[in-house]
């Protein structure tokens, strides 16, 4: 797991190899991941956007970007949390990604983003 913190925004990443649903053969790994966003502010926030780079191993790069998480833009109260589980598609076996989502502070509509921290799309049989 990787975590990173910004104005007391904690995001934590774990990352999961989908292999009974990837095809080698076809050049299609999928992977999941589940994001923990942890309120540790003050102040009540809310998720607006999301930004992401996708690498494969190969350093071919992607980017995404979209209103919310996995369709909702949620409300952090002061010590709430918010979890989702979603998915990346890579050509290779291996990969990473990286972005930041855009909060906005409800106090006084300030927009401030959040780093993802980088982390590392590996199957089960690359691993040491």
């Amino acid at each position: 797991m990787v975590k990173a913190i910004t104005q007391n925004i904690e995001i934590s990443v774990e990352t999961f190899f989908q292999s009974n649903q990837s095809k080698p053969d076809l050049d299609f790994y999928l992977y999941s991941y589940r994001i923990t966003i942890n309120n540790a502010s003050e102040y009540t926030v809310q998720l607006l956007s999301r930004y992401w780079e996708i690498f494969d191993i190969i350093m071919e790069k992607r980017t995404m970007e979209g209103e919310g998480v996995v369709g909702e833009q949620p409300v952090l109260l002061p010590g709430e949390s918010y979890q989702y589980t979603s998915y990346c598609q890579l050509k290779t076996d291996a990969g990473s990604m990286k972005g930041f989502y855009t909060f906005k502070r409800q106090a006084d509509d300030t927009l401030f983003n959040a780093v993802i921290p980088e982390f590392i799309l590996l199957p089960d049989y690359r691993r040491n």
